[in-house]
């Protein structure tokens, strides 16, 4: 009887294990918590990357609209005329960024006069050995009237989502700086207007 009834145990158990498969073979509940978690990371990064893309441009065109109205006070003598230095070139170019990053400590910018347009070589952002900014030959000279100027300003942003630099071959990576920052760079060659001095 002991063997008979262990028997019959065995079989319920296996009977019961089938229906418990069964059951949850069938069973749908957590299919969608389950693919919410495999469709929300892309999605999030996505997400992410959109938003920190924007800010980059935006950051861009905020740099390039102070750096446009700065360089029309030298263009038009008015820095010459308030003996403008560095410091005061700075806080107009700080003045109209709308706080969108540490602009005292981390703007670089080079104003200096050239021979012609044709002068202007290279407008690209000089780099030291390790890669970063080379800020060590910029200077602010704003000319005399009827002067050709060139104003380069840099500015090195961090950005705070983990981008990929490349994805299958493909670059899509916005940092373009060691340590993952991404240079923004405004630029503006013109010629001073004829005024005194």
């Amino acid at each position: 009887m002991s063997v008979l009834h262990s028997r019959h145990r065995i079989v319920r158990g296996i009977r019961a294990r089938r229906r418990f498969l069964r059951r949850l073979k069938d069973d749908r509940s957590g299919a969608t918590a389950i693919e919410f978690a495999i469709v929300s990371i892309p999605f999030l990064a996505l997400m992410f990357a959109i938003i920190e893309v924007s800010m980059v441009f935006f950051g861009t065109f905020a740099l390039e609209s102070a750096v446009d109205q700065a360089s029309r006070m030298v263009r038009t003598g008015q820095a010459q005329q308030q003996s403008f230095d560095k410091d005061r070139f700075k806080q107009e170019i700080c003045g109209k960024v709308f706080g969108l990053f540490d602009c005292q400590a981390g703007l670089k910018f080079d104003v200096r006069p050239v021979d012609s347009f044709g002068g202007v070589g290279s407008l690209d952002a000089p780099l030291a050995d390790g890669g970063g900014l080379d800020d060590s030959g910029f200077d602010f000279n704003p000319g005399n009237g009827g002067d050709v100027i060139v104003v380069r300003v840099f500015y090195v942003w961090d950005l705070f989502a983990a981008i990929p630099d490349e994805i299958g071959g493909i670059r899509i990576g916005l940092s373009n700086m060691p340590g993952g920052g991404r240079l923004l760079t405004a630029t503006g060659a013109f010629r001073n207007e004829p005024f005194d001095g």
